[in-house]
């Protein structure tokens, strides 16, 4: 939708990142798990905004794909990668109907609610494949302007991934503090057993 890339473009053309150049918490704990549970480096970074994330991965060794609708977060995400020498492959792409055209060791969706994507992220998984999946979670605290068609309701993120073919790795819900959180790491069938 072009509201919402002009929305996301007016968000991301000050000089700042606007979430900060360090990676988000729950990637960065994650981290060796994943490095350890990955059948392979491929990932993909859904709605990466200005990179943080992908950037992350790519430090540490993944193949990174970053998508996001915002021309002025894919800017500023491709002038970091090359400053620091990684190759991520950034992609100015509208999420709405977005299909697969391949498969991933590792999926990030952060920040980012569009339910109908979410079995396509699973289709998206090569076997064993990996999704983590962190985003915000309704709450009365917060600020009526926001649309709570995007906020997560209370259960429903392991319900989701739930009916899908692989099992849940960690799950939680934040539902205290200023940004309410649900957070889920799920694997796909398919790969090896692997101690988690």
């Amino acid at each position: 939708m072009e509201a919402d890339r002009i929305k996301w473009n007016e968000r991301f053309r000050s000089e700042n990142l606007f979430l900060g150049e360090r990676p988000s918490p729950f990637l960065a704990s994650e981290m060796e798990r994943l490095l350890r549970l990955a059948p392979g480096r491929r990932a993909l970074d859904i709605a990466c905004g200005e990179g943080r994330n992908s950037i992350f991965l790519a430090r540490h060794g993944f193949r990174v794909t970053g998508i996001d609708i915002s021309d002025a977060g894919i800017a500023k995400a491709e002038r970091q990668a090359r400053a620091e020498g990684l190759e991520i492959d950034f992609r100015r792409m509208d999420l709405d109907g977005w299909q697969t055209d391949g498969l991933y060791d590792l999926l990030l969706n952060f920040n980012f609610l569009l339910r109908p994507l979410i079995p396509e992220e699973v289709r998206a998984l090569a076997p064993g494949g990996l999704l983590l999946f962190d985003t915000i979670l309704e709450s009365p605290r917060l600020p009526a302007t926001h649309n709570p068609d995007f906020f997560l309701r209370y259960g429903e993120l392991e319900e989701t991934f739930q009916a899908f073919g692989g099992e849940i790795l960690f799950s939680e819900e934040i539902r205290g503090g200023e940004m309410p959180t649900a957070r889920l790491l799920f694997r796909k069938m398919g790969g090896e057993p692997q101690v988690a």
